[in-house]
């Protein structure tokens, strides 16, 4: 399986720590990792940051053939705090680098060259015009290529119309529970909310062949075929939760392209989520025969 990814690459910063992320990065270096070559399309400055990321970029294994160097824009950031319960929020300044990524006809046709068989986006780069404009261009290029979207609702960096033109693109979508409620209550009501009902309506309304929601720690529910289906979660000490998700898509899209079924798809993506849950920062070190180890002593 062969993926592009587009969006914003940034640097989540605790206090005085700082961890190469921002939610395509994240994902791509999980899918990546588990043996998907995979192509990032973003921007950085002409920096510290800027050059740092490029590295650990290529320390990931991942091309760094579409990253973009802009001179007058800061690679991006993201300050991040957590709660008791290592739950994340975020403050991102804008703009950043990842948003003057430009398309010329060279870089459209090096892309298609690729021959990327998903397009893996989120909301908040696209939030940038040109950027959403970018995503179009590209799934107009490539019209057998899927896509995947992460709704992943950042608070300031999204709107109700923007949502429902991606979710209009996509072949899967995740996202978590929280998000569902306000999608639904935003587009629903007064009809009463359940994750059913939501499921339902969003997958009919831009003809979605998969829903899957994140339940924290109660693992995922996935809708399919008409119907939903929950599946368990892990316990494990959650160090913070910034990257968790991310992995959860990588091995949620890793599964369903090796046409696993999908209680073992859902296994395999919670499990990988737990593990980066459990510790430091959005792109910690594992391996697959870990959460294999998980899911077998669970």
């Amino acid at each position: 399986m062969r993926i592009l990814s587009v969006g914003e690459l940034l640097w989540d910063v605790f206090g005085e720590r700082e961890f190469l992320g921002g939610a395509p990065l994240n994902f791509s270096v999980a899918a990546q990792r588990l043996g998907n070559p995979t192509f990032m399309l973003t921007g950085v400055g002409a920096d510290r940051l800027g050059t740092q990321a490029v590295e650990s970029m290529k320390a990931f294994s991942l091309t760094t053939g579409l990253v973009q160097i802009v001179p007058d824009s800061p690679t991006g950031i993201a300050n991040v705090s957590t709660d008791a319960s290592g739950n994340a929020n975020f403050t991102i300044p804008r703009p950043a680098a990842f948003d003057y990524v430009y398309l010329d006809a060279q870089r459209l046709n090096a892309i298609h060259n690729m021959h990327p068989d998903w397009l893996c986006f989120g909301t908040l780069a696209q939030t940038n015009p040109q950027i959403e404009g970018h995503v179009q261009k590209l799934v107009a290029l490539m019209p057998e290529m899927k896509c995947f979207y992460d709704i992943n609702l950042r608070e300031g960096h999204w709107d109700l119309p923007l949502v429902q033109r991606l979710s209009g693109m996509a072949s899967i979508v995740k996202l978590n529970e929280s998000e569902a409620e306000i999608l639904f209550a935003l587009t629903c009501a007064p009809r009463p909310y359940s994750l059913e009902e939501f499921c339902r309506h969003w997958s009919s309304s831009y003809d979605i062949d998969l829903v899957c929601i994140t339940l924290g720690s109660q693992g995922c529910a996935i809708w399919a075929n008409g119907k939903l289906d929950r599946y368990a979660g892990y316990a494990v000490q959650v160090a913070d939760t910034v990257g968790a998700g991310d992995a959860f898509s990588a091995a949620l899209l890793h599964g369903i392209q090796l046409e696993w079924p999908l209680e073992r798809v859902a296994a395999f993506a919670n499990a990988l989520g737990a593990i980066v849950a459990s510790r430091a920062g959005a792109t910690p070190a594992w391996t697959a025969d870990e959460c294999l180890q998980l899911i077998a002593t669970t």
